[in-house]
């Protein structure tokens, strides 16, 4: 079955870290005529949460319709409730994501805006300096954090604004006949993505239409996988189907590389360990990424097929929060991303299968009951669908 619908004819642009991903998102709110949608999971009171605020606000002040969501549990209570206040007088129509886990404890992970119904920006970047660590912004780090967001333009962006719109919808009190149009809207967004079949596609994890989207985008592709698989995440905790595609990939000659970001959450690093052994036994290659923060989730598949988005590849992004993915089949779109994950491999460090034998005793039961209590976890609140 086919999970991602592409479209031809899109001009989608790699955007490597805040350097190139910030100036571009703000001079689109600048220049923005009549409407933006924005969303996303972290958005900080540093100079750059400042500097994108002071641009949405602006952009509302001259009469641009400007709609933001922002995550309860990402951004914070206390900053969400002090944001909304300017972001109201402003003009800027704000709601809050999952406030107090009135939803569960699902969460808004998507990073997207949309402006004009002509550019579109697509993901993992939070609105934050890039200087700072996500989980601990008072923590400095000493090389910007590796991470990547697309811009795109042409017909793609149809699709991802309707996805914006239908979330705007969803967050609001809507009667019976508005929820119709919800889902016509939801149905429109199918349609739109099925006129053309190459190129660019954009899917969506949520818990309403769109439960397993994205694992099945990345599934397939590594089922599809002839020569090279190249995959950076900075959460890796995959789920039993996911971990045995990277195998199998890997078992019938496709060079597979996991390129894994560490240090910053210890339990997840004993997490990740825990999988090392049977992926290296079926010949997958680990690089564990040292030199700043990872926090990119991108992939490149063989020489046309590339992702860049919000989802990691663990428990959480795949069978809880909702996410948002881009997808490109191109080959210079491709191969420019491929070089910025070689780069990154070349600056980390590959971990052996002498490694492993040499990890304590101890420690390797660690990795195991780390990894038995994130399963046990993810299988409470994401219904019983990680394995």
């Amino acid at each position: 079955m086919r999970t991602v619908n592409f479209i031809a004819d899109n001009e989608v642009t790699l955007l490597h870290t805040g350097a190139d991903f910030f100036p571009a998102l703000i001079a689109a709110i600048d220049a923005a005529s009549y409407e933006v949608y924005f969303e996303t999971y972290i958005f900080a009171a540093d100079d750059t949460g400042k500097a994108v605020m002071a641009a949405l606000m602006n952009a509302a002040r001259r009469g641009v319709q400007v709609r933001m969501i922002t995550d309860w549990w990402g951004t914070g209570r206390r900053q969400v409730n002090g944001m909304h206040v300017e972001l109201v007088a402003a003009g800027v129509e704000h709601r809050v994501f999952n406030p107090w886990f009135k939803r569960g404890v699902t969460r808004t992970h998507r990073k997207i805006c949309v402006v004009d119904r002509e550019v579109a920006y697509v993901g993992g970047i939070n609105i934050n300096d890039d200087m700072f660590c996500d989980r601990n912004r008072s923590i400095e780090l000493v090389a910007p954090r590796w991470d990547f967001a697309v811009q795109v333009r042409g017909p793609l962006v149809a699709a991802i604004h309707l996805e914006a719109l239908t979330q705007w919808r969803r967050l609001g009190k809507l009667g019976i006949i508005k929820r119709i149009g919800l889902f016509r809207d939801m149905r429109k967004v199918n349609k739109i993505a099925t006129q053309n079949m190459v190129q660019a596609g954009f899917v969506v994890r949520d818990n309403f239409r769109n439960r397993r989207t994205i694992q099945r985008a990345y599934l397939q592709a590594l089922g599809r996988a002839r020569h090279s698989v190249l995959l950076a995440n900075p959460y890796f905790a995959p789920g039993a189907k996911f971990r045995h595609a990277l195998a199998a990939a890997a078992e019938r000659g496709v060079e597979v590389t996991l390129l894994i970001g560490v240090g910053e959450i210890w339990l997840q690093d004993a997490v990740a360990h825990s999988f090392y052994p049977k992926l290296l036994a079926a010949g997958v290659k680990v690089v564990e990424y040292h030199k700043t923060q990872l926090h990119a989730k991108v992939a490149v598949v063989d020489d046309d097929w590339a992702t860049v988005g919000s989802s990691n590849v663990d428990g959480l992004s795949l069978f809880l929060n909702q996410e948002a993915n881009v997808v490109i089949k191109d080959a210079v779109f491709a191969q420019n991303l491929r070089r910025h994950i070689e780069a990154a491999i070349a600056e980390g460090v590959l971990i052996n299968p002498a490694d492993i034998k040499h990890v304590g005793r101890f420690r390797r039961i660690g990795y195991e009951v780390a990894f038995f209590a994130y399963k046990m976890v993810m299988r409470v609140f994401a219904v019983g669908k990680y394995a």
